[in-house]
C-alpha cells in the first residue's frame, strides 16, 4: 500500500500541475502567433482566420484537462483550504522566475475558481492582487529597437521598413510617403521636422489581413506615436497607413477590434510600453487587444476593486431604452456598464438564455470590425448590498432571480457581462450638436455596412442598438438578435395587388423568419428630418436588397472582406478604395 503524500509533497505536486498546464498553454499560444507572420507572407488569410478562432478556444481547452488532472492528484484533499494556501505558495514561488509571470497567476486562478467556485474572490487560493509590485525578473533586451538619426526622414522610413520585412513593391515611393506624412505631423504639433530618434517594438503586430508596426517618434522634446500598416498584394508588400496621433493608435488597438497577434516574451513590457503611447487607454484594454484576454479580464476585475476602495458611488441603471432581454447597469465615474440576462422575455422576443449566450460566444470568436463591442464574462461575483441603488437592486431580484441573489449584506450574481460603456446612439443624436449627430448619424449607416462587410446582420436596425464611443465612432451593442448575413434573405416588397392589399393591417405576400426587406428600414430611423435626410443621402443604398445581396454573393464565394481600422485620410495616396461596402 502506498503511503499518503504529505502536505507539503502534495503542494508542490498540485502546484507543479498546474503550471505544467500553464505552460503548455503558453506554449501552444505561442505556435500559433508566431504562424501569423507566416501566413501573411503566404497571404494565407484563411489560415489567418482559423488561426484566430484556434487560440481564442485555447484557454478553455487547456483549463479543461488540468482540471481533472488537479482533482485526482488531491483526491480527497482537493477542497482543503490550508492545502491550497501551501500550494499557492509553492506557485508563486515556482513562477518568479518568469518572464509571464502575470499571466501565470492569472492561469491559477482560472483553475482554483473552477474547483471552488469561487463566490466574491478568496485571497487564500487566488491573486486577487499580483504577488509581485515590481517585476521579479528583467528583461535582457528592451521591448523595441531603436533606429538613430538619418539624413532624412526617407532614409529612416525606408531603414525601419526593411529591418522588418522584405518583399516591397515600391519600397521607395511608400518610404516617401510614409515620410511627408510625418513632417506634415510634426509641423502641426510645433516640432522640428527632424528625427532625432524611433523606437519600434520588436514584434510585428498581425490582424487580418495587415501587419503593423508600432512604435514612437522623437523630435526634440515632443514625441509622436506612429503606427505603420503593411498589406500584401499578389505582386508585394506596400504601406497602406500611416498612423500619427494617439487617438488613431487607440482606435487601432480598440474593444472593437480582434485581438491581435503579436510574440513577446514579456507581456509586462509590451503592455507598458503601449500604455506609454496610448495613456488613456486601460491596461487591462491592451492586455486584452494583445490576445491575452484572460489576463485582461483580471486586470479589469482588479480596476473595479480600486474603483470601489475610493469611492461610495452605487449601481445604477444605465441610460438608455430599457432592454427586454438584458438589465444594464454601471457607476456613474466607472468606464463600463453590467449586463445580466433576465430570467423572461416579453413579446416580441423569442429567443432562450442559452441562445444569448451563443451569441455572445460568437462574438468573441468572430471579426468584430471595429464595429462590435468585446465582451468580458465574469462569474460568482459579489458586492456590498449598499453599492446597489433600490431601483437596480428591485430589478435585478423581479426580472433576474435566477442570475442575482442576496446573501445578507451581500449581493451574488452568478453571471455577468462587462463591456465599455459607450452612448446610446438615438440618445446622442438628440443631445449632441447638429454637426456631430450628423457625423454620428453617418457613421452609424458605415458601421451596418461594416458589419454586413464582415458577414454580420444585426437584426434590429434601431438607435437604440447602437452606441457612439469618446472617439466618436458608432458601434453595436445589442447581440440578441445578431446573425449572419448569409443567412438572411433580402427581398424586394413586391407590389400590392389592389386597393385591399394596401389597406389590410397583414402583409399581402408571404414571410419567412430570415425574410429582410430593406426599403422598411428607412421608416423606422427614428431621426429628426434634417439627420434623416443626411443619412439617406449617402446611405440610400441600405434600403435596396440589391447591394445586401451583392455582400452575401462575395462572403459566400470565400472572399474575406477586410474593413480598414483607420479612414481614408490616414491611408498613402494613390491606393484603391474601401474592400467592404
Amino acid at each position: 500500500m502506498t503511503a499518503p503524500l504529505t502536505d507539503s509533497r502534495l503542494s508542490n505536486v498540485g502546484a507543479g500541475a498546474i503550471l505544467a498546464g500553464f505552460e503548455s498553454y503558453t506554449m501552444r499560444f505561442r505556435v500559433i502567433t508566431r504562424r501569423a507572420s507566416v501566413r501573411f507572407a503566404d497571404r494565407d488569410w484563411h489560415g489567418t482566420q482559423s488561426d484566430a478562432v484556434e487560440r481564442l478556444n485555447l484557454y478553455r481547452e487547456v483549463v479543461d484537462g488540468v482540471v481533472p488532472t488537479v482533482t485526482d492528484l488531491l483526491g480527497d484533499r482537493l477542497h482543503d483550504g490550508y492545502l491550497w494556501v501551501a500550494i499557492k505558495a509553492v506557485y508563486s514561488a515556482l513562477i518568479s522566475g518568469r518572464d509571464d509571470w502575470e499571466l501565470a497567476e492569472t492561469f491559477f486562478n482560472s483553475i482554483t475558481r473552477r474547483l471552488f467556485d469561487t463566490v466574491g474572490v478568496d485571497e487564500r487560493f487566488e491573486f486577487v492582487d499580483t504577488d509581485y509590485d515590481t517585476p521579479p525578473t528583467r528583461s535582457a533586451d528592451p521591448v523595441f529597437v531603436t533606429f538613430g538619426r538619418s539624413e532624412s526622414v526617407d532614409q529612416l522610413v525606408e531603414s525601419i521598413l526593411t529591418h522588418f520585412a522584405a518583399g516591397f513593391r515600391q519600397l521607395s515611393d511608400d518610404a516617401a510617403a510614409v515620410a511627408r506624412r510625418i513632417e506634415r505631423r510634426l509641423e502641426q504639433v510645433g516640432a522640428l521636422t527632424v528625427v532625432e530618434r524611433t523606437e519600434m517594438v520588436r514584434s510585428v503586430f498581425y490582424r487580418g489581413q495587415s501587419a503593423y508596426l508600432v512604435g514612437n517618434l522623437f523630435s526634440g522634446s515632443d514625441t509622436v506615436p506612429i503606427a505603420i500598416a503593411l498589406n500584401h498584394a499578389p505582386d508585394g508588400l506596400f504601406v497602406d497607413a500611416v498612423l500619427l496621433s494617439e487617438n488613431e493608435l487607440s482606435i487601432l488597438f480598440s474593444f472593437t477590434r480582434s485581438y491581435f497577434h503579436v510574440d513577446t516574451a514579456r507581456p509586462y513590457d509590451l503592455v507598458r510600453y503601449l500604455k506609454k503611447l496610448m495613456p488613456r487607454k486601460r491596461v487591462a484594454e491592451i492586455y486584452i487587444a494583445i490576445g491575452q484576454n484572460k489576463h485582461g479580464k483580471t486586470e479589469l476585475y482588479r480596476d473595479l476593486l480600486r474603483h470601489l476602495r475610493v469611492t461610495t458611488e452605487q449601481f445604477e441603471l444605465a441610460r438608455g431604452t430599457k432592454g427586454l432581454v438584458m438589465i444594464v447597469f454601471t457607476m456613474p465615474g466607472y468606464p463600463d456598464v453590467f449586463k445580466i440576462i433576465r430570467d423572461r422575455f416579453p413579446p416580441p422576443k423569442r429567443t432562450t438564455r442559452r441562445a444569448i449566450m451563443d451569441k455572445y460566444r460568437l462574438v468573441f470568436q468572430h471579426d468584430r470590425a471595429g464595429r462590435l463591442m468585446d465582451v468580458q464574462d465574469f462569474q460568482h461575483l459579489a458586492f456590498d448590498r449598499a453599492r446597489f441603488s433600490d431601483d437596480l437592486l428591485d430589478e435585478l431580484l423581479s426580472e433576474a432571480a435566477g442570475t442575482v441573489r442576496v446573501d445578507g449584506d451581500t449581493v451574488v450574481i452568478s453571471h455577468v457581462y462587462v463591456e465599455r460603456r459607450v452612448i446610446p446612439l438615438d440618445i446622442y443624436v438628440r443631445e449632441a450638436s447638429e454637426a456631430a449627430a450628423t457625423d454620428a448619424v453617418l457613421d452609424f449607416g458605415r458601421a451596418i455596412k461594416d458589419l454586413a462587410s464582415s458577414n454580420i446582420f444585426p437584426g434590429d436596425l434601431l438607435l437604440k442598438n447602437f452606441g457612439v464611443t469618446r472617439h466618436g465612432r458608432v458601434v453595436f451593442y445589442d447581440y440578441d438578435e445578431l446573425t449572419a448575413l448569409t443567412d438572411m434573405t433580402f427581398r424586394a416588397i413586391p407590389p400590392a395587388r389592389d386597393d385591399l392589399d394596401e389597406m389590410a393591417a397583414d402583409p399581402w405576400y408571404s414571410v419567412a423568419e430570415t425574410d429582410v426587406f430593406p426599403e422598411e428600414h428607412e421608416r423606422f430611423l427614428g431621426l429628426q428630418p434634417r439627420l434623416k435626410k443626411a443619412f439617406v443621402d449617402q446611405h440610400a443604398d441600405l434600403f435596396a436588397p440589391g447591394p445586401w445581396r451583392a455582400i452575401q454573393d462575395r462572403i459566400e464565394a470565400g472572399e474575406l472582406i477586410e474593413v480598414f481600422p483607420y479612414g481614408r485620410e490616414s491611408r498613402l495616396p494613390g491606393l484603391p478604395g474601401s474592400r467592404g461596402w
